[in-house]
């Protein structure tokens, strides 16, 4: 019986597209795409951000010694969250559906700059009762860390919780641990999870 349902974020709940914000500061920096890739490819300073262990000041600050920018910290902000597109994947209804019945968590690998905008922008996420989130948490999936804050935070057994993430590696980790994960296709796809699996919230 499921008792907690939790959600990946990204291409999950919010679309994304880093080419976006790739090309948003091609024209801030005048560097091309493939070398702003480069760069940022060649060190683990995104990673360290969103593990927690770099400060969302200290990272625009190191990026922007890389690329050579000469913006002001909310205009970085801005242009490093424009990868997020407008219109959800998964209706809201869903979410607040489950939620009066259901423990409901998001799960997500992020960092601050990213998530305080994306709780600005998106406001279906009010309906999450508890984030899980990789800058907070200090890991990022699929390593077993999070997984199990996840499960801690559940307040169930892990075969008790339903999970969707669109990357098959997360989908295995989650696995791992006991939670009945699927890789996410659709909303469409995910309402026939639930479902199947005797989840009601209509």
């Amino acid at each position: 019986m499921i008792k907690t349902i939790i959600f990946d974020l990204g291409k999950v709940i919010i679309p994304f597209d880093f080419m976006r914000g790739y090309k948003g500061l091609e024209r801030i920096c005048g560097l091309p795409v493939a070398e702003i890739r480069s760069r940022v490819a060649a060190t683990d300073l995104v990673q360290r951000f969103e593990c927690g262990l770099v400060e969302p000041e200290d990272f625009v600050a190191q990026l922007s010694r890389m690329l050579d920018l000469h913006i002001s910290y909310d205009q970085f902000c801005q242009v490093w969250s424009s990868i997020f597109l407008p219109d959800p994947l998964i209706p809201e209804s869903l979410l607040e559906g489950l939620s009066r019945q259901y423990r409901l968590l998001l799960l997500s690998n992020t960092n601050a700059i990213h998530f305080e905008m994306l709780e600005r922008t998106y406001p279906l996420l009010r309906h999450f009762h508890d984030r899980i989130l990789s800058h907070r948490v200090g890991a990022l999936k699929p390593s077993p860390v999070i997984y199990r804050e996840a499960i801690a935070r559940a307040g169930c057994l892990p075969e008790e919780i339903f999970f969707t993430d669109d990357i098959p590696e997360y989908v295995a980790a989650a696995r791992r641990e006991g939670i009945d994960a699927v890789q996410f296709e659709s909303s469409n796809q995910v309402e026939r999870e639930l479902r199947a699996r005797g989840v009601r919230w209509d």
